[in-house]
């Protein structure tokens, strides 16, 4: 069963990545971008996020990528690609510029708009 159709439950771990049965979090890294992108777009395509639109490619990705140099700025943007219910994210220190942080995430929990776009207190 798909991710999308059957979310997982708090506390488990599906595929490498972690669940709090809200947001899904695993990690992709390849011997380059482009690899992890492929491998990000494939598992999205497998978990019925097939519809999700997506940059074409990991050099159109890199325009998602904050420019900012210290990571405290970063604290308060997602640093990535953004569109409901997906992030990729890049690695927060920067320095793994080959990982890539999906993070999926619960259309069907009763607060899921504003919990994805961090609204609620």
């Amino acid at each position: 069963m798909a991710i999308r159709d059957d979310f997982p439950p708090a506390g488990s771990d599906y595929m490498g990545g972690e669940s709090d049965g809200y947001e899904y979090k695993t990690i992709f890294a390849g011997s380059s971008l482009e690899k992890s992108f492929a491998m990000v777009r494939q598992f999205l395509k497998e978990e019925g996020y097939g519809d999700v639109p997506l940059p074409k490619d990991a050099s159109e990705l890199l325009y998602f990528k904050l420019p900012v140099r210290h990571s405290q700025l970063r604290m308060f943007e997602d640093n990535g690609y953004v569109h409901n219910p997906i992030k990729i994210l890049f690695s927060p220190d920067g320095r793994r510029k080959n990982l890539l942080i999906l993070c999926l995430y619960n259309e069907q929990d009763p607060q899921h708009l504003l919990k994805f776009h961090r609204r609620l207190p």
